[in-house]
């Protein structure tokens, strides 16, 4: 987020506010996780991107150190291979499980261990940018339901694990 900005002057609390949106360059997508935890608390996190980069990852890092999540999985694109393999020692130490697929889509699922969800659906990747950015942000159980079954079908069915393949290899 910049400098004298708050996520406060774009996002409404969740309780008040279940379905909302923004179009800037001020928030990044990891301001909007590391509030959504502070509503929900400890959660697990599902995220699908094109890519990911460095600064994003260390985002997640001290979020997870926080204690405020339970695992991460990820999904990213083939076409990303080269930029993760080189991610990939700091990768596993913050991210769970993580897949391959063909992927372009960029959505954030979060389940509090209360059992309460949030949807992030989102233009940015899991990068640090300057530039415009647009997200919805729901509450919405219906539209997490349908993004979480199809994540579950493309981490299952459609998706080169990643995690497990370099564990595999590791024991080899």
């Amino acid at each position: 987020m910049k400098r004298n900005a708050s996520i406060d002057d774009y996002l409404k609390p969740l309780a008040s506010c279940p379905l909302q949106c923004y179009l800037t360059n001020t928030l990044q997508v990891a301001d909007v996780v590391e509030w959504v935890l502070e509503q929900v608390g400890k959660a697990t996190i599902w995220q699908t991107s094109f890519s990911i980069s460095e600064e994003f990852l260390r985002r997640l890092f001290f979020i997870e150190k926080s204690g405020k999540v339970d695992a991460i999985h990820l999904v990213l694109d083939f076409k990303a291979t080269q930029k993760t393999l080189r991610l990939w020692p700091f990768l596993t130490r913050v991210i769970e499980h993580t897949y391959l697929a063909d992927n372009h889509s960029k959505v954030i699922l979060i389940r509090s261990e209360t059992g309460q969800t949030v949807s992030i659906i989102t233009s940015q990747n899991l990068t640090r940018g300057n530039r415009n950015e647009s997200a919805i942000v729901t509450t919405d159980a219906a539209v997490f339901a349908t993004f979480h079954a199809s994540l579950t079908d493309i981490m299952k069915n459609h998706s080169v694990p990643l995690s497990e393949l370099f564990a595999q290899k590791i024991a080899e």
